[in-house]
């Protein structure tokens, strides 16, 4: 089956003037991100009759279903929903959130509480419960809902804002009217993450029907998908799709290692018809501090966070080259991505590394090859590999699986 082609022109991401570095970073930010994670996959191509179900709905094949979603022209909705991960991240108390915060550089008393990419990780971990609307490529609103406060997210025309309730905190930033900050995104819709799929075809992975079910009180089919290989750390993918309009309406990642679901983001109540254009209107409270997202930028260049221990990488160029050497070994779902670090003499420890440094033994595993020697960083999805000299192997396979690659990569 040839893959879904796009009716979206895409243009490769050009040089951008060091002023435009606001509207570049506020871009990231104008669609909402539970709509992002619910049909990130990517999915081969085995055909399949639907099992039968309830809700009784027409039999179709995994092939239909799949380009069902990648035709899905979806662009009003508001509704809300539920996301839970867990990854199985390492618990740090206070050193976990202020390494957390340097790493980020902002937060604290370095940027703004309603900074997005401060607060969007807050959806790494644990439950939360967001209310969305979107009205096309132009207005999106996402707000985690809190116990005693909210923060919103919303993208109105070029204005994108940031608000925290309980800080009373505002961020703002710009993009391009012209669209091309969109065009410079990563996939960022369901109908993308379906076509990047039908792109990704190939013979590592079993895609079935297997039945319908009822989500947000509408009729879906569940598409599974599941790896052919051994030593993955995935052990299947539920999409379960709209049967009226083709979205995504919930997605769940089991690990191979059993138990909880890593992801499981989907919806409690949905609709399709458009929102009140006042849903995206935004107005700074009376009193909210306002934080340009130029003067977050500024912010972090001068901050303590900026410096790095003498054995790290000097500065993001050192970390970049190391980027651009990067190299896939394996296929499909046992694909590894290795890359230098730049650091040359392993991962900080001591006194040169910090706090860092002082934890890292306790929260890896020592394994060793004919790679040499190294640690082994493990969630219940992602691990990674950091040799001793600096050697970065990382995937969503298993430990055994990554000291194999490192091998199989000297």
């Amino acid at each position: 089956m040839a893959p879904y082609e796009s009716d979206d022109d895409r243009t490769t991401p050009g040089e951008v003037d060091e002023p435009r570095t606001g509207r570049r970073r506020a871009a990231r930010y104008v669609v909402p991100v539970t709509v992002i994670g619910m049909a990130a996959a990517t999915i081969g191509l085995v055909p399949a009759i639907a099992a039968s179900g309830d809700p009784d709905l027409p039999e179709i094949t995994a092939a239909q279903l799949i380009e069902k979603i990648a035709k899905s022209d979806v662009e009003q909705l508001s509704g809300t929903v539920k996301i839970t991960t867990d990854l199985g991240l390492p618990n740090l108390g206070g050193l976990e959130s202020g390494l957390t915060s340097g790493a980020m550089g902002q937060g604290g008393d370095d940027g703004s509480s309603a900074d997005p990419s401060a607060k969007l990780t807050e959806l790494a971990s644990g439950t939360h419960t967001l209310r969305i609307a979107a009205d096309g490529p132009d207005r999106q609103k996402v707000s985690i809902l809190e116990d005693a406060a909210e923060y919103s997210l919303i993208h109105n025309g070029e204005d994108v804002w940031g608000y925290d309730s309980a800080s009373n905190e505002v961020y703002h930033g710009t993009v391009d009217a012209s669209g091309k900050d969109r065009e410079q995104r990563p996939p960022a819709t369901p109908k993308d993450f379906a076509e990047e799929a039908l792109k990704a075809v190939d013979d590592t992975t079993s895609v079935t029907v297997d039945g319908t079910a009822q989500v947000a009180g509408r009729d879906a089919y569940k598409l599974v998908v599941k790896p052919k290989q051994a030593g993955s750390t995935v052990g299947a993918i539920s999409i379960a799709v709209d049967h009226e309009t083709g979205m995504p309406l919930k997605f769940t990642l089991t690990p191979s290692s059993g138990g909880a679901a890593v992801v499981d983001i989907g919806f409690n109540k949905v609709s399709f018809d458009r929102p009140a254009a006042s849903t995206f209107d935004f107005t700074p409270p009376k009193g909210a501090e306002v934080t340009e997202d130029g003067e977050l930028d500024r912010g972090r260049e001068h901050s303590g966070h900026s410096r790095t221990p003498e054995r790290a990488p000097k500065s993001g160029e050192d970390l970049a080259k190391g980027l651009d050497g990067l190299k896939m070994l394996g296929e499909g779902w046992n694909t590894v991505a290795t890359f230098d670090t730049g650091a040359g003499g392993g991962l900080p420890t001591g006194d040169v590394g910090g706090d860092l440094g002082g934890f890292v033994g306790s929260l890896g595993d020592p394994v060793k090859g004919e790679f040499g020697t190294g640690t082994v960083f493990s969630t219940r999805l992602v691990n990674a590999l950091v040799t001793e000299d600096g050697t970065v192997y990382v995937g969503a396979v298993t430990k055994d699986a990554l000291v194999k690659a490192a091998d199989a990569g000297k």
